[in-house]
């Protein structure tokens, strides 16, 4: 046979570790580290790709292929205290996605205290009462060692109280890469058996338009989330190529709307002489354009939607 060999399943072999794939997905508290720690899991800015299975109803933010297993990570929106109908909504969402997902991975950031909003979020887990959750501590790279060990203590005892019993609970620091290798080996061996319900080389089937509406929206909220948190909305209208470009010198026009729900909120977003939105304008161009890798021009509006929040029409327009 040469160089060739062949290799047949005898029953003295043990049998090669059957492939896994399934969904995980990570909660927490704003700022608990979770978009650093799916950038980190899946080894790069979430890139784009257009072909969907249509294996889940969640949006996939990102997808780690390994040779025995593929762990696809999907987003749920922040579960919060509803005010509003809109609130309550999404609340009911995330606890259909917790129930629904393989593995729910909570996350706590080692160098806060655990407070209300962690509570809030583990007494909800706690309700969801067949998935395996671990609990993944963040930010590790930020404490001393007697820290982290009283933070790791402390969710020990939260479980305890509330009658969660974690699967695993792990440090991990997504600037170093060694412990998010680890947190991926341990969250693989949760997943069901089966093959890749993705093909390699996807990282993600959010469809651009969200993707582009999501980063305008943070854009457009950084720095006024005390004011804002909840209150805007952005709608991609439409995006369509320049028609008079060449071939090599293409250029995307993007046409959005961000709806707010009081006219007084108006001012906050445009900001003196309309310099914030054109800030605002500016920096999710850049990150659209590196996102999509093409010049953009962006034009952007902003509309008053009356209590958008509360009102069941609106909201389904604005895609909730």
């Amino acid at each position: 046979m040469g160089g060739m060999s062949v290799r047949t399943q005898s029953s003295e072999q043990p049998a090669e570790a059957a492939h896994r794939a399934g969904f995980a997905c990570f909660v927490g508290r704003p700022n608990a580290g979770k978009s650093t720690l799916t950038n980190a899991l899946v080894g790069q800015k979430v890139a784009i790709t257009a072909n969907q299975p249509q294996t889940t109803r969640h949006t996939v933010r990102g997808i780690v292929h390994r040779p025995d297993a593929q762990l696809i990570l999907v987003d749920t929106p922040g579960l919060h205290k509803p005010r509003t109908l809109l609130g309550e909504r999404l609340n009911d969402v995330v606890r259909t996605t917790w129930a629904e997902v393989d593995v729910i991975g909570f996350c706590l950031p080692a160098n806060e205290k655990i407070g209300p909003g962690d509570r809030f979020i583990a007494k909800e887990l706690a309700g969801i009462r067949k998935t395996p959750k671990v609990a993944i501590v963040t930010k590790t790279d930020l404490v001393d060692s007697k820290t982290l060990a009283e933070q790791l203590i402390a969710i020990d005892q939260l479980g305890k109280e509330l009658g969660i019993e974690w699967a695993e609970i792990v440090p991990v620091s997504a600037v170093g890469s060694k412990q998010v290798d680890l947190l991926a080996d341990l969250l693989i061996p949760l997943m069901p058996e089966g093959p890749a319900l993705y093909p390699e080389g996807d990282l993600t089937d959010e469809p651009e338009q969200v993707m582009i509406a999501e980063l305008i929206r943070e854009a457009a909220l950084e720095g006024v989330r005390d004011e804002l948190p909840h209150s805007i909305a952005v709608v991609v209208e439409e995006m369509l190529p320049r028609e008079d470009r060449p071939a090599d010198r293409p250029l995307l026009d993007i046409h959005a709307n961000v709806y707010i729900e009081r006219p007084s909120q108006k001012g906050i977003i445009i900001g003196p002489k309309g310099k914030r939105l054109k800030d605002v304008g500016i920096k999710s161009r850049k990150q659209i354009e590196a996102l999509l890798g093409t010049p953009v021009f962006l034009d952007l509006h902003v509309k008053v939607a009356k209590d958008w929040q509360r009102d069941p029409k609106q909201l389904r327009k604005l895609g909730f």
